[in-house]
C-alpha cells in the first residue's frame, strides 16, 4: 500500500479546477425595482454564480434624460439587495469620466480577475439593440450572455449579432419597468407592489420622483 496517499493526492491535484463564474448586471436602476431583484436572483441561482455584481450606470450614452443622482441610485440598490447572498454593488461606472460603455467595464474586470467566466445579464430589449453598443463584437467574445426573455416571446436579435458566435443563456423576465415606477410616483400613486419595501421607504424619505403638481 506504500505510495497510495501521495498517488491519491496527485490525482486530486490533477483534477481540472472550475473557473469562478461572476455575473455583471448593469443598468440605470432609476429606481431599482422588484423585477431587477427577481432577475438577479434567477441569474445567481440558475447559472450557479459565485458572485453577481450590480453595476449602476454613470453616464449611459444611449440615455437622453438626466438620471437621478448616483448617490441615490447606489443607496437604493444597497437597500434592495441587503441580506442577499453573493450580491455586491460595483460603482466603477459611476466613477468613470465620460460615457459608460459595457465593453470597457468587462475589459477592466477581466484584467482584475483573470481566469473568471464573466456572465453579462441583460434584458430582451438590450439584446435586440446589442448591435448598436460600442465594441459589441469584442464584447461577445469576452462574456457569456444571459438574456431575460418575456414569457412566450422569442428574443429578437440583429442578424449581425446572430451571425457571430456567442453563448446565450435564457432567463425569465417580470413585466416591470423603472419608467412605470417613476410615472406612478409622479402621479402620486403607490409603488409598494413594484419596488422592495426598503426602496419605497428610501424614495419617500428622500422625496425622489415627486408628484407632478399638474397631475399630468
Amino acid at each position: 500500500m506504500a505510495g497510495t496517499a501521495p498517488a491519491i493526492a496527485a490525482a486530486r491535484d490533477a483534477r481540472p479546477t472550475v473557473a469562478p463564474r461572476i455575473g455583471l448586471f448593469g443598468g440605470s436602476f432609476d429606481p431599482v425595482h422588484r423585477a431587477h431583484v427577481q432577475l438577479a436572483r434567477q441569474a445567481r441561482d440558475t447559472l450557479g454564480l459565485d458572485e453577481l455584481r450590480w453595476l449602476p450606470a454613470g453616464r449611459p450614452w444611449q440615455k437622453a434624460r438626466t438620471l437621478t443622482a448616483a448617490a441615490h441610485r447606489l443607496a437604493m440598490i444597497e437597500q434592495a439587495i441587503a441580506g442577499e447572498p453573493k450580491f455586491v454593488v460595483d460603482p466603477r461606472e459611476i466613477g468613470r469620466d465620460g460615457p459608460t460603455y459595457t465593453v470597457d467595464t468587462v475589459r477592466e474586470c477581466r484584467a482584475e480577475r483573470p481566469g473568471v467566466e464573466w456572465v453579462l445579464v441583460i434584458g430582451q430589449d438590450q439584446y435586440a439593440g446589442l448591435h448598436s453598443w460600442q465594441g459589441w463584437r469584442e464584447l461577445l467574445g469576452l462574456v457569456t450572455l444571459a438574456v431575460a426573455n418575456r414569457p412566450g416571446v422569442a428574443p429578437a436579435v440583429d442578424p449581425e449579432v446572430q451571425a457571430l458566435p456567442h453563448r446565450l443563456v435564457p432567463l425569465p423576465m417580470m413585466e416591470v419597468s423603472s419608467s412605470e415606477v417613476r410615472e406612478r410616483l409622479a402621479r402620486g400613486q403607490p409603488v409598494d407592489h413594484l419596488v422592495p419595501a426598503a426602496v419605497a421607504g428610501y424614495i419617500a424619505r428622500q422625496g425622489l420622483y415627486r408628484p407632478n403638481p399638474t397631475g399630468s
